[in-house]
């Protein structure tokens, strides 16, 4: 905006929201009563406002459209600015260029909020502005409520996730971080593009809930007469298609787990999973780290990511250089509690409480172990470390290691403080997978699902898969503390 003169405030300093609604309304009916229609129609561009920006040059012919995010009243000229998701453009307008209607149009009946259509042409202010002189100006849509307050912005957590596309007109850097999500997802999809993978579409309602150890949501399919299961992962599906032939697929997914929600848990979630014919799990890995590197120095500047907080301090720095550190999870857990696998069980319980970490009466041996691991090492780990070879109960559809048959060939890849992405060896032998999905299955044998293990016995090629959780990586590459900042409409609790 042009600086010469001090802005307006945003909003009028009137307190009772009811006058407000009130009077843009009036403003609303004088709109109709002039016969301008106040929710305008198909509108069409010559640029979006981020292109015009960047691209500026002076005199240039324009027609452009968007939000009236700031205003300031001069008399006979106002300097405007209108705002979209991506950019801002300064306007400024006077009866002169425009005409006495379209002048009074704006200073009377147009506030901060509605949707506005702009003819003219591009100039450059004294203070170096880039702007738009006016020549015709089209109501293209009236706000009836007053927006946020400019300087503040939506801080009310309650506001920002629940309305969230008032967060996004108020608060810039909630439009930095989902439009920095989109781009990153695209520039993904080229990357496995690049590389050979084909992007699958897998069903989002199962029979039987398989591919993870988790609580599923359910619902009945009335035609059917069935219950169905949204899924908690796509990965028993997209092995039928190696079985099938695909030797290099993707999907870019929705997930449901009918579990906790916390800063870093929302039932409904986004992966990508990913197998690689002939491939393994080390293959994965490095095709992870390059793909996280890439997306790290073209949208982040370059592989140190800094994490702020509220008050924009340094709060840590993760450091994404290459290579990552790769260490089994056995040596891990012996380095935070000596002689680990040399103890019992019952030592095990006794040794937990000495180590401040919480378990419960019903956890088996392995989940008491998992336990340390996730509270004394996964939470305190913020560079990238790949941690291998985990125990064979915690991943039933991996290879397990050729050497020791206790431990399979994975990675869990750690980046601040949390698993971004699991890759394992596949299992492909049908006849351990049975025993392995029998094990964990416990008492609940039928809900195995027995189509997957048909289609494993057609023969699976070996192969390398992933899993990339998105939220939580674009949580780690763009600063944010809680998984409800880079999802667009987190699920909460009824008001």
């Amino acid at each position: 905006m042009d600086k010469q003169q001090p802005e307006d405030q945003t909003q009028p300093p009137a307190t009772d929201t009811a006058e407000l609604l009130r009077v843009r309304r009036e403003k609303m009916n004088q709109m109709r009563e002039r016969g301008i229609e106040p929710f305008g129609g198909k509108f069409d561009i010559s640029h979006g406002l981020a292109a015009l920006r960047a691209g500026y040059a002076d005199e240039t012919k324009v027609r452009v459209a968007g939000r009236v995010s700031a205003r300031r009243d001069m008399g006979k000229s106002i300097f405007f600015d209108i705002s979209d998701i991506e950019g801002r453009f300064q306007c400024f307008l006077n009866a002169q260029n425009a005409g006495d209607e379209s002048f009074g149009t704006f200073k009377e009946l147009v506030d901060i909020g509605d949707w506005v259509g702009v003819d003219g042409e591009t100039f450059t202010t004294k203070v170096g502005e880039p702007s738009i002189k006016v020549t015709e100006l089209t109501v293209l849509s009236k706000s009836m409520r007053p927006m946020p307050g400019k300087w503040h912005g939506v801080v009310d957590p309650e506001i920002k996730y629940r309305q969230r596309y008032l967060d996004l007109i108020s608060n810039e850097r909630s439009r930095e971080i989902f439009v920095m999500r989109s781009r990153m997802i695209a520039e993904m999809r080229r990357y496995m593009a690049d590389r050979g993978f084909l992007e699958v579409e897998t069903p989002m309602m199962q029979s039987v809930a398989g591919g993870a150890a988790a609580r599923p949501f359910e619902t009945h399919h009335n035609a059917l007469d069935m219950k169905l299961y949204l899924r908690i992962a796509p990965e028993l599906y997209l092995k039928r298609l190696l079985v099938g032939g695909f030797t290099k697929i993707f999907e870019l997914n929705r997930n449901f787990r009918n579990e906790g929600i916390s800063r870093r848990h929302n039932p409904e979630f986004t992966m990508m999973e990913a197998y690689w014919a002939f491939a393994d799990f080390e293959l994965m890995a490095d095709m992870v780290e390059d793909m996280v590197c890439m997306l790290a120095e073209k949208f982040c500047g370059g592989l140190k990511i800094e994490h702020k907080d509220a008050e924009g301090n340094v709060t840590r720095t993760i450091n994404l250089s290459r290579p990552w550190a790769r260490r089994p999870y056995r040596e891990l857990i012996d380095e935070v509690a000596p002689g680990w696998f040399d103890q019992s069980a019952e030592e095990h319980r006794s040794r937990c409480q000495e180590l401040g970490v919480e378990i419960s009466a019903d956890m088996e041996d392995y989940e008491v172990t998992q336990q340390v691991f996730e509270k004394l090492i996964e939470e305190k780990t913020f560079d990238p470390l790949y941690v291998t070879h985990v125990p064979k109960e915690l991943v039933p559809l991996a290879r397990q290691n050729r050497g020791d048959d206790s431990i399979v060939d994975v990675y869990e890849l750690v980046i601040n403080g949390q698993e971004i992405s699991p890759g394992y060896t596949e299992l492909n032998d049908p006849d351990v997978q049975r025993t392995r999905l029998m094990e964990q299955a416990g008492e609940e044998i039928q809900n195995i699902d027995e189509d997957f293990l048909l289609a494993l016995e057609h023969g699976m090629p070996p192969a390398g898969g992933i899993g990339i959780g998105i939220d939580r990586l674009i949580m780690m590459l763009t600063g944010a503390e809680s998984i409800r900042d880079v999802v667009l409409f987190p699920q909460l609790k009824a008001r």
